[in-house]
Protein backbone atom coordinates (compact mmCIF):
# COMPACT_ATOMS: atom_id res chain seq x y z
CA UNK A 1 0.00 0.00 0.00
CA UNK A 2 1.02 3.38 -1.06
CA UNK A 3 1.96 6.78 1.55
CA UNK A 4 -1.51 7.71 2.55
CA UNK A 5 -1.99 11.17 2.48
CA UNK A 6 -3.10 13.79 4.90
CA UNK A 7 -6.03 16.05 4.86
CA UNK A 8 -5.68 19.54 6.34
CA UNK A 9 -8.60 21.81 7.37
CA UNK A 10 -8.10 25.50 7.08
CA UNK A 11 -11.00 28.18 8.81
CA UNK A 12 -10.41 31.29 10.08
CA UNK A 13 -12.67 34.59 10.45
CA UNK A 14 -13.96 36.46 7.74
CA UNK A 15 -11.31 38.71 6.36
CA UNK A 16 -8.29 37.08 7.40
CA UNK A 17 -7.27 36.16 3.91
CA UNK A 18 -8.07 32.50 4.00
CA UNK A 19 -8.88 32.80 0.21
CA UNK A 20 -5.94 34.83 -0.98
CA UNK A 21 -3.44 32.55 1.08
CA UNK A 22 -5.19 29.17 -0.15
CA UNK A 23 -4.78 30.91 -3.62
CA UNK A 24 -0.82 31.28 -3.26
CA UNK A 25 -0.16 28.04 -1.61
CA UNK A 26 -1.71 26.06 -4.56
CA UNK A 27 -0.07 28.43 -6.96
CA UNK A 28 3.27 27.42 -5.11
CA UNK A 29 3.02 24.00 -3.77
CA UNK A 30 1.17 20.88 -5.25
CA UNK A 31 -1.78 20.16 -3.13
CA UNK A 32 -4.98 18.11 -3.88
CA UNK A 33 -7.76 20.82 -3.51
CA UNK A 34 -11.38 19.49 -2.23
CA UNK A 35 -14.20 19.80 -4.57
CA UNK A 36 -17.51 20.54 -2.90
CA UNK A 37 -21.09 19.16 -4.05
CA UNK A 38 -23.61 21.63 -4.89
CA UNK A 39 -27.07 22.01 -6.12
CA UNK A 40 -26.93 25.87 -7.44
CA UNK A 41 -26.70 25.79 -11.09
CA UNK A 42 -23.03 26.28 -12.67
CA UNK A 43 -22.16 29.63 -13.70
CA UNK A 44 -21.14 30.75 -16.93
CA UNK A 45 -17.47 28.87 -17.18
CA UNK A 46 -17.74 26.31 -14.70
CA UNK A 47 -17.49 22.71 -15.75
CA UNK A 48 -18.68 19.91 -13.29
CA UNK A 49 -15.60 17.96 -11.27
CA UNK A 50 -13.33 21.11 -11.67
CA UNK A 51 -15.54 24.13 -9.48
CA UNK A 52 -18.16 21.50 -8.19
CA UNK A 53 -19.69 18.81 -8.60
CA UNK A 54 -22.99 20.39 -9.50
CA UNK A 55 -26.09 17.99 -8.19
CA UNK A 56 -29.59 18.03 -8.11
CA UNK A 57 -31.53 18.70 -5.27
CA UNK A 58 -32.91 14.63 -4.71
CA UNK A 59 -29.19 13.58 -5.59
CA UNK A 60 -27.73 15.68 -3.05
CA UNK A 61 -30.66 14.89 -0.29
CA UNK A 62 -29.24 10.74 -1.41
CA UNK A 63 -25.70 11.45 -0.82
CA UNK A 64 -26.78 13.12 3.04
CA UNK A 65 -29.14 9.87 3.80
CA UNK A 66 -26.49 7.89 2.49
CA UNK A 67 -23.91 9.72 4.99
CA UNK A 68 -21.61 10.42 2.05
CA UNK A 69 -20.38 13.88 3.13
CA UNK A 70 -17.78 14.86 5.43
CA UNK A 71 -20.29 17.88 5.92
CA UNK A 72 -22.76 20.19 4.81
CA UNK A 73 -24.79 23.41 4.83
CA UNK A 74 -27.24 25.42 3.29
CA UNK A 75 -26.83 28.78 1.82
CA UNK A 76 -29.88 30.63 0.38
CA UNK A 77 -31.87 27.66 -0.69
CA UNK A 78 -28.98 25.60 -2.14
CA UNK A 79 -26.80 23.05 -0.32
CA UNK A 80 -22.87 22.90 -0.16
CA UNK A 81 -20.82 19.98 0.99
CA UNK A 82 -17.88 18.18 0.76
CA UNK A 83 -18.11 14.68 -0.62
CA UNK A 84 -16.01 11.81 1.79
CA UNK A 85 -15.29 9.37 -1.33
CA UNK A 86 -13.70 11.96 -3.40
CA UNK A 87 -11.92 13.21 -0.19
CA UNK A 88 -10.50 9.23 0.65
CA UNK A 89 -9.57 8.71 -3.32
CA UNK A 90 -7.20 11.75 -3.24
CA UNK A 91 -5.44 10.83 0.12
CA UNK A 92 -5.47 6.74 -0.68
CA UNK A 93 -3.57 8.30 -3.78
CA UNK A 94 -1.12 9.76 -1.23
CA UNK A 95 -2.33 13.50 -2.23
CA UNK A 96 -2.24 15.83 0.92
CA UNK A 97 -5.68 16.85 0.46
CA UNK A 98 -6.92 20.77 1.69
CA UNK A 99 -9.97 22.05 2.63
CA UNK A 100 -11.36 25.18 3.53
CA UNK A 101 -14.32 25.46 5.35
CA UNK A 102 -15.91 27.11 8.69
CA UNK A 103 -15.80 25.84 11.97
CA UNK A 104 -18.22 23.85 12.63
CA UNK A 105 -17.86 21.85 9.01
CA UNK A 106 -14.20 21.74 10.58
CA UNK A 107 -14.42 20.05 13.77
CA UNK A 108 -17.45 17.91 11.91
CA UNK A 109 -14.24 16.98 9.51
CA UNK A 110 -11.98 15.59 12.74
CA UNK A 111 -14.84 13.46 13.93
CA UNK A 112 -14.55 12.06 10.66
CA UNK A 113 -11.06 11.99 10.08
CA UNK A 114 -9.43 12.08 13.02
CA UNK A 115 -6.55 12.39 11.57
CA UNK A 116 -6.52 15.55 9.82
CA UNK A 117 -4.74 19.01 10.68
CA UNK A 118 -6.91 21.39 11.66
CA UNK A 119 -5.82 25.22 10.74
CA UNK A 120 -6.90 28.25 11.79
CA UNK A 121 -5.90 31.00 10.07
CA UNK A 122 -6.15 35.15 11.89
CA UNK A 123 -4.80 38.05 11.22
CA UNK A 124 -2.40 39.78 13.86
CA UNK A 125 -5.30 41.79 15.26
CA UNK A 126 -8.66 42.22 15.36
CA UNK A 127 -7.94 46.26 14.27
CA UNK A 128 -6.34 44.74 11.42
CA UNK A 129 -9.45 42.27 10.79
CA UNK A 130 -11.64 45.27 10.81
CA UNK A 131 -9.23 47.58 8.81
CA UNK A 132 -9.34 44.47 6.22
CA UNK A 133 -13.40 44.18 5.87
CA UNK A 134 -13.25 47.87 5.30
CA UNK A 135 -10.65 47.99 3.25
CA UNK A 136 -13.03 45.30 0.75
CA UNK A 137 -15.02 48.05 0.39
CA UNK A 138 -17.85 46.06 -0.33
CA UNK A 139 -20.01 45.91 2.78
CA UNK A 140 -21.70 48.60 4.79
CA UNK A 141 -20.68 49.22 8.53
CA UNK A 142 -23.56 47.44 9.79
CA UNK A 143 -22.86 43.95 8.02
CA UNK A 144 -18.75 44.58 8.72
CA UNK A 145 -19.79 45.10 12.21
CA UNK A 146 -22.05 41.76 12.20
CA UNK A 147 -18.83 39.64 10.55
CA UNK A 148 -16.47 41.35 14.01
CA UNK A 149 -19.37 39.58 16.26
CA UNK A 150 -19.02 36.42 14.17
CA UNK A 151 -15.81 36.26 14.70
CA UNK A 152 -15.94 37.15 18.82
CA UNK A 153 -17.96 33.80 18.61
CA UNK A 154 -16.00 32.28 16.63
CA UNK A 155 -13.11 32.75 18.07
CA UNK A 156 -13.97 30.73 21.19
CA UNK A 157 -13.18 27.77 19.17
CA UNK A 158 -9.94 28.54 17.77
CA UNK A 159 -8.38 26.02 21.13
CA UNK A 160 -9.88 23.24 19.28
CA UNK A 161 -7.41 23.48 16.18
CA UNK A 162 -3.94 22.56 16.07
CA UNK A 163 -2.17 24.76 14.55
CA UNK A 164 -2.81 28.88 14.69
CA UNK A 165 -1.47 30.63 11.16
CA UNK A 166 -0.93 34.51 11.63
CA UNK A 167 -1.67 36.00 8.52
CA UNK A 168 0.86 38.75 8.44
CA UNK A 169 3.08 38.50 5.60
CA UNK A 170 1.40 36.85 3.25
CA UNK A 171 4.69 34.81 1.53
CA UNK A 172 5.59 33.97 5.15
CA UNK A 173 2.33 32.42 5.95
CA UNK A 174 2.57 30.30 2.56
CA UNK A 175 5.95 28.97 4.01
CA UNK A 176 4.30 28.55 7.57
CA UNK A 177 1.69 26.66 6.36
CA UNK A 178 3.51 23.87 3.85
CA UNK A 179 6.23 23.41 6.53
CA UNK A 180 3.44 22.70 8.79
CA UNK A 181 1.44 20.95 6.81
CA UNK A 182 4.49 18.74 5.09
CA UNK A 183 5.93 18.15 8.93
CA UNK A 184 2.07 16.70 10.06
CA UNK A 185 2.52 14.62 6.73
CA UNK A 186 5.53 13.37 7.92
CA UNK A 187 4.41 12.13 11.40
CA UNK A 188 1.24 10.58 9.95
CA UNK A 189 3.39 8.14 7.84
CA UNK A 190 5.60 7.41 11.24
CA UNK A 191 2.24 6.85 12.82
CA UNK A 192 2.97 9.53 15.44
CA UNK A 193 0.64 12.44 16.22
CA UNK A 194 0.85 16.27 15.45
CA UNK A 195 2.60 18.80 17.80
CA UNK A 196 2.64 22.22 17.20
CA UNK A 197 5.52 22.74 18.98
CA UNK A 198 4.40 25.82 20.09
CA UNK A 199 1.59 27.36 22.81
CA UNK A 200 -1.50 29.07 21.23
CA UNK A 201 -2.88 29.77 24.58
CA UNK A 202 -1.35 34.08 24.59
CA UNK A 203 -2.47 34.50 21.29
CA UNK A 204 -5.90 32.99 21.20
CA UNK A 205 -6.39 35.07 24.95
CA UNK A 206 -5.30 38.20 22.84
CA UNK A 207 -7.72 37.50 19.82
CA UNK A 208 -10.32 37.30 22.17
CA UNK A 209 -9.96 40.05 24.37
CA UNK A 210 -9.39 42.39 21.67
CA UNK A 211 -12.89 41.02 19.53
CA UNK A 212 -14.99 41.39 22.82
CA UNK A 213 -13.17 45.13 22.59
CA UNK A 214 -14.40 46.33 18.92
Amino acid sequence: MGKQGILTVVSGFSGAGKGTLMKALLEKYEYGLSISATTRAPREGEQNGREYFFLTKEQFEDMISKNELIEYAQYVGNYYGTPKKYVQQQLDAGKNVILEIEIQGALNVKKMFPDALLIFVTPPSAAELKSRLVGRGTEDMETINKRMKRAAEESQFMNSYDYIAVNDKLDECVEELNDTIQRAASLLVEGKKFDAEKDFSELIEKTQKELELL
